[in-house]
């Protein structure tokens, strides 16, 4: 999920920004200390703007930098477990699909993918499903749901588990079959019960 907010804190300023506009140089700071950084609250912080000091900068004896209370808009990537989220298949391998996530990537491992016994073809590159005869394929557009996230401290270690096995998520072409074959199933068990009233 995406957020917005507004962050207050406290920056350090050294002497060789000093030259430039405030504003610019406790930006370039900031953006240096947030940007791209995860948390486990506030998750990975893509950008910020709108940079605005509180005050007159304050000035330590014997450090020669200059310390100010900013405060600042954020945008924040934040994912949590049970969104549903669109996404783009980035790479197969054989224990599952990478998709991504914005700013980020999920795995949606082999055995939550589709209620079907998949198979990896590493020449083609597509996982099939036995029964189903379901593709899934690098670029496919899909729906997916978050099941697990693990925050770490850096991109590269934070964890995103996703799940495509309930019904309405997958491919969209997924989705349309899916439909399709409950109510093939929902006229077939109507037909039956019809034949058996006549037979009564």
């Amino acid at each position: 999920m995406y957020n917005m907010m507004t962050i207050k804190d406290r920056i350090r300023l050294p002497p060789q920004f000093f030259s430039m506009k405030l504003e610019d140089a406790l930006a370039q700071i900031l953006r240096e200390k947030y940007e791209r950084r995860m948390d486990r609250e506030t998750g990975m912080v893509l950008s910020i703007w709108n940079v605005k000091p509180d005050g007159d900068g304050i000035v330590i004896p014997g450090d020669g930098a200059a310390y100010y209370s900013v405060s600042f808009d954020a945008l924040s990537y934040l994912p949590s477990v049970n969104e549903i989220v669109e996404a783009q298949v980035s790479e197969l391998v054989e224990f599952g699909a990478f998709v991504g996530l914005g700013p980020i990537e999920g795995l949606v491992h082999l055995s939550q993918i589709a209620n079907d016994f998949l198979t990896y073809n590493k020449k083609t590159g597509t996982f099939s499903g036995r029964e189903s005869k379901k593709v899934l394929k690098k670029e496919d557009i899909v729906l997916a749901k978050i099941s697990t996230v693990s925050m770490k401290n850096t991109i590269a270690d934070a964890k995103i588990g996703l799940t495509m096995r309930p019904d309405g998520l997958g491919k969209y072409e997924w989705i349309g079959e899916g439909e399709k074959s409950r109510a093939a199933k929902s006229d077939a068990a109507s037909t039956k019960g019809k034949k058996k009233d006549k037979a009564a």
